[in-house]
Formats: structure tokens, C-alpha cells, sequence
């Protein structure tokens, strides 16, 4: 395709999004500058429409980008826009308080939300940083225990388990000194073998309490896995309600249950510093047809990305989104 109408298509996107209507010749010459004739900009609107990169939609006289010519404009019209320096100091300076990695994911989506307007997700690294401070058991009742996990960082972990081979206090007291002595310093997600030798030294009869006990950390651990994604901005879901023709609520459910985008992110593994971006039915999941998604890696198997209708600023997000990952990667460094 050429430059001109390239161009074209350009403008044609640039403008739909900021207006959500469909845009004509007219409006096209009026906006820009694209140094040709209204008949040339008809005539190179009719073969963007052949060519399936546009549409008419009902009986306008505009036109509004199809998935194919959002995909067109993304591989060859659509570029990088560098951050100013304002918005990289506002970047590292709400970054870079962060206290562990736990919160500088939270604080990551919550920024990207902001900036993009769109749902932001990041998709937990392979591998944790967190590290056991402290392990807590408290006897709550004759046949609860309440099993407290706190990590270098103070995030408290923790959950009320049920005893089937419950024992008297003084029992989980010494063992508590005795699991803080084996895991202490241990990444959250590297609890299962120090605990298995641990239990495997303590007395047969000991053995079914302390399993309990050690079951229960090592789940607590594994929620701290590389299978997880932290969001915000769904709110922004229910803000661009307009630019689905179907209800939103599926794909609110799509979002709260997290199995298709964990999908989509290991299909896409966008590498570190690199963006990829998926649009309509390129994701391949019904819910999603009307949704585009834009990804970077900021470590090997993990990735930060947003999500929103394929009517989106994709120049925006492809900077801000790779922008924000390459400072989360150096922050994990």
C-alpha cells in the first residue's frame, strides 16, 4: 500500500477513536493536512474499503476501521510517541517507593490504568522475590489453627485451617520455633522441601500435626506464583460500554476469572522490551472478539499489558505500556 494512503487510514483511525464517529471525506480534509483533493480522499477511501481496512457502518457517509485496518495502521502507520520527561519522573518517582515486589505490581497496574484508560493487567514473575520474615501459629479454637505467613517486606499471609490430628498448644509453640528455624530467609514459593525435612526429623508421632501445618504454608507459598495476574481499571470496561454491541458482562467475567488471559499471555510471550499487540478475533476467544490487547515483556515469562475495545489509543498504549515495563524490569534487577 502507499504512503498516501496509509496516511489516510491514519487519520481515519486517529480520528475515530477520539471521536467514536464514523469519519468522512469532509471531516478528514478539515482535521489535516493531507495536500490532496476531496475527490483523491474519496477515491483512496472507496480502495481502504475494497481492501477491507475500513467500513460504512449502517447508512453513514463515514467510515470506521475493521480489525484488519486497526492491524494495518499498528504494523505500519502507528509510532512509538517518547514519554516527556514529566511523565517518565512521575513514572520512576510512583514506582520506586515500591517496598517489595508485591506492592510495585499493584502500584504498576494501578498507574498504567491511569495513564491508558484501559484495564491494565501484569502477570506475576517466574520467579518471586519475597522471602519468609516469620511463620505464626496460634491455636484458635480446639480444632482450628490460625497460620500466619510474614514476609521481609511485612505482607501477612493467612489462613484458618481445620486439625484433623490436632494437638495441645504447647506442641504448635515448639513448632513454630522449629518451621521459623527451617524457612526463615526461604523464598515463599521454595517452602516445600525445607518443611518435608523438617517433618521427616520430628518424632513418628508428631508427624500428622506438623504435615498439617506445613501443607498449609506451602499453599500459602503457592499463591504466590507466576499463575496469577494483578488488575485495575476494570471500571474503564464499564466506561466503554458504547464500543461493544454485546453486553459487557461476560467480559467482566472474563476478566474476574483470569483462565483466558493467562491463556493469552502465554500465546503472546512478548519478550523483554519487546510489545506485541493482539486485536479482535486475533485473540481467539468470542468474549474478547471486540477487544484489543497490548503486551510487553519486562522479564522472561512475564509480561504487562491492557486491555480495551479495539477502538483504542494504540499509539498511547504501545508507549506507555513498554515504557512502564522496561521501568519494572529495572526495578527487579
Amino acid at each position: 500500500m502507499d504512503e498516501r494512503k496509509l496516511h489516510i487510514l491514519g487519520a481515519i483511525v486517529e480520528d475515530y477513536v477520539a471521536t467514536r464517529e464514523p469519519v468522512g471525506s469532509k471531516s478528514l480534509l478539515e482535521r489535516h493536512d493531507l495536500g490532496v483533493s476531496a475527490a483523491t480522499v474519496r477515491n483512496d477511501m472507496s480502495a481502504l474499503e475494497d481492501e477491507g481496512l475500513i467500513t460504512q457502518p449502517h447508512t453513514s457517509a463515514g467510515r470506521v476501521p475493521t480489525d484488519k485496518g486497526y492491524r494495518t495502521f499498528v504494523d505500519h502507520v502507528a509510532t512509538v510517541k517518547p514519554l516527556s520527561a514529566a511523565e517518565r519522573r512521575a513514572i520512576q518517582a510512583f514506582l520506586e517507593d515500591s517496598g517489595d515486589v508485591d506492592e510495585l505490581l499493584t502500584r504498576t497496574v494501578r498507574l498504567l490504568a491511569q495513564l491508558t484508560h484501559q484495564v491494565a493487567m501484569v502477570q506475576y514473575p517466574v520467579r518471586r522475590q519475597a522471602t519468609v520474615r516469620h511463620v505464626e501459629l496460634v491455636k484458635v479454637a480446639d480444632s482450628l489453627l490460625l497460620v500466619v505467613m510474614i514476609t521481609e517486606s511485612g505482607r501477612v499471609d493467612q489462613r484458618t485451617i481445620p486439625l484433623l490430628a490436632a494437638r495441645e498448644v504447647p506442641f504448635y509453640e515448639e513448632l513454630r520455633g522449629q518451621v521459623n528455624r527451617a524457612v526463615g530467609g526461604c523464598a515463599v514459593t521454595d517452602l516445600a522441601a525445607p518443611l518435608a525435612d523438617l517433618v521427616a526429623t520430628l518424632p513418628e508421632r508428631d508427624q500428622p500435626a506438623a504435615s498439617e501445618v506445613a501443607d498449609a504454608l506451602v499453599s500459602l507459598g503457592a499463591q504466590r506464583t507466576q499463575e496469577r495476574i494483578v488488575m485495575a481499571g476494570t471500571s474503564n470496561i464499564a466506561r466503554s460500554a458504547v464500543d461493544f454491541s454485546r453486553e459487557v458482562e461476560p467480559l467482566l467475567d472474563v476478566l474476574e476469572e483470569q483462565l483466558v488471559l493467562l491463556r493469552l499471555f502465554t500465546e503472546m510471550h512478548a519478550a523483554p522490551g519487546t510489545v506485541e499487540v493482539r486485536i479482535g478475533r486475533e485473540i481467539r476467544d468470542e468474549v474478547l472478539n471486540q477487544a484489543a490487547v497490548v503486551g510487553a515483556g519486562y522479564r522472561p515469562g512475564s509480561q504487562i499489558a491492557i486491555l480495551g475495545p479495539t477502538r483504542m489509543d494504540y499509539v498511547t498504549g504501545i508507549s506507555t505500556v513498554q515504557a512502564v515495563a522496561r521501568y519494572v524490569s529495572r526495578f527487579l534487577e
